[in-house]
């Protein structure tokens, strides 16, 4: 199989949103469900698709002086207000890699949300230099989880808070309440939700995913930028379409008058750096 660059990029993808991956592929995901998160996870069959190997991940990183300078330029022409980073891989894989590039593009004037299950946790020297930059952390947790993952998922999400804007994004699905998973599932789920600063992201599966042939999960049919989808949407009113008209923007948009988030609203204008 292919293997995948090394070379850091900065990508666009379908949704709008701009991410620039610190490594791609997830050995911690392949290692945690043969064929990916929920047995459906959209970055390892699109890299089945292209014959990529996505159970070994790969850092990427800058390559010259010249390439860095390139990537800072590209990030503070995106028309949103932030940069992602765990689209296609984990950052948590490797913390001290993914500091190494925050250090870097922190220099531009957008705001970094990284998206982690947390397969590894930051460090306390990790977690204080959060506090120097502006940055949005969410940690992605479903009732679908193991439990050992939903406890540590919980257990970050609220330590980080004291260091930076910290936000719990669950992967929610409509339950099957007549079925006994189904609705032991669904109170694992109303649990996750009673936390502060949350986002519900939509399920997407295939019709010949485990837990809809068992039977565990209502799904329906929808549309999702402009192709069919089968989804399980716990809440008809969450979001499901392009980035730039989503009201939360991966928590970047969300307020919480209760909690001072260090790194947003008393962060110092930037110097300009071209």
């Amino acid at each position: 199989m292919r293997q995948y660059s090394d070379k850091i990029a900065l990508i666009k993808n379908s949704r709008g949103i701009y991410s620039l991956d610190t490594s791609i592929g997830c050995t911690s995901g392949m290692e945690n469900e043969k064929v990916g998160c929920y047995n459906d996870c959209y970055a390892a069959k699109s890299a089945k698709l292209y014959g990529y190997d996505f159970s070994k991940t790969v850092l990427r990183n800058f390559k010259s002086k010249r390439h860095e300078l390139e990537i800072l330029i590209q990030i503070s022409k995106i028309p949103l207000d932030f940069v992602r980073i765990g689209t296609s891989g984990d950052p948590s894989e490797n913390w001290e890699h993914t500091i190494k590039i925050l250090k870097v593009i922190s220099k531009v004037d957008k705001e970094i949300v990284i998206i982690t299950k947390h397969w590894t946790n930051l460090n306390i020297e990790q977690l204080q230099f959060l506090t120097t930059i502006n940055v949005c952390i969410n940690t992605s947790v479903s009732a679908l989880d193991k439990k050992e993952l939903i406890k540590n998922a919980i257990e970050q999400y609220k330590l980080i808070k004291k260091y930076c804007r910290s936000v719990l994004r669950i992967v929610s699905a409509d339950f099957n309440l007549a079925n006994e998973t189904g609705l032991k599932l669904s109170k694992i789920q109303d649990y996750l939700f009673k936390n502060e600063d949350t986002l519900d992201t939509v399920l997407r599966v295939n019709k010949n995913n485990k837990l809809v042939q068992s039977g565990i999960i209502n799904v329906k049919e929808s549309k999702f930028l402009g192709k069919k989808a089968t989804i399980s949407k716990f809440n008809k009113k969450t979001y499901f379409g392009k980035c730039s008209s989503c009201i939360e923007m991966c928590g970047v948009k969300m307020k919480n008058e209760n909690y001072d988030y260090p790194n947003k609203r008393f962060f110092p204008v930037q110097t300009k750096i071209f």
